[in-house]
């Protein structure tokens, strides 16, 4: 005979936060007592979505990430919270806001796009995984044509500012060696780059947000929700930005430059699309 199964209390199940008038209570924890002045809070942000404590090499990687995405100066995102902050500096939320819904498939969403392809590369292969440069330059080429036969750009690949080099990636690719944390999305990411040339027809470099996707897949977290690690970065970025308008603004400048260069132009036949591929601010 089966037995019962175990009654559920009534109510809403989480094992993140919880609190009554004496305490707080965060993933199991006590938050005043046994997290706040011992936790950073790129551990606490980490394991709120992987549900465990990183390790330590995990959480270098990790926080090298943030620190990579935090800012990459004038870019539509930044551009889009000063303006919203000019507009209406009574909200900081929504100047915050307006630069955080910038972050689509050309900016800070290439992390996630480049993940999940990795992810799905890697998913699909047949056999045992690569074990030499050869093998995960061939599975990287495979790759490249086949995205390229369905008329997709490969996230990750060049950026519109670094043309030779984006700083950024092989600095986090040492940083996730030197940790044990250089894993099969990372030596994908890279055996595409050396293969770009050969699957697109010109080399193009490996771009930081693309290298950043690579990185969190890595060290674990779900590919689902890596544009959130970008996000995240990038409200601390965005901050600054907005801290800086105040003390040096800029965003009037910009306005009233668009606005005395604007003049009309009849309607003319659909534009072409001059985007690069799939590059991004990082």
């Amino acid at each position: 005979m089966t037995p019962p199964a175990p009654e559920r209390p009534d109510g809403y199940p989480t094992a993140l936060g919880t609190s009554d008038a004496e305490t707080i209570s965060l993933l199991g924890q006590d938050l005043a007592a046994d997290l706040m002045g011992t936790v950073s809070f790129g551990e606490l942000a980490y394991w709120l979505v992987a549900m465990r404590r990183p390790t330590p090499g995990e959480l270098r990687v990790f926080e090298a990430v943030l620190v990579a995405l935090a800012d990459h100066g004038f870019t539509p995102t930044a551009i889009a919270a000063r303006l919203t902050y000019l507009s209406a500096p009574d909200s900081l939320q929504g100047a915050l806001a307006a630069g955080l819904l910038g972050g689509g498939s050309r900016f800070l969403g290439v992390t996630e796009d480049t993940g999940q392809f990795l992810a799905r590369t890697l998913a699909a292969h047949e056999g045992e995984r690569p074990r030499t440069d050869a093998e995960w330059d061939a599975l990287a080429l495979a790759s490249i044509k086949d995205q390229r036969a369905q008329g997709r750009f490969v996230p990750g690949l060049g950026h519109p500012v670094h043309k030779q080099l984006d700083p950024r990636t092989p600095r986090l690719i040492a940083i996730a060696e030197e940790e044990g944390q250089r894993g099969p999305h990372l030596r994908l990411f890279e055996a595409i780059g050396r293969m770009s040339e050969q699957g697109v027809g010109r080399p193009l470099p490996l771009n930081g947000a693309g290298v950043c996707g690579a990185a969190l897949a890595d060290i674990g977290l779900p590919v689902e929700l890596l544009r959130g690690f970008a996000l995240l970065a990038r409200a601390a970025g965005l901050l600054g930005q907005l801290a800086e308008e105040r003390r040096q603004p800029i965003a009037n400048d910009v306005y009233l430059s668009v606005d005395r260069a604007a003049y009309y132009a009849p309607p003319a036949a659909e534009a072409s699309d001059n985007g690069s591929n799939g590059s991004d601010d990082g």
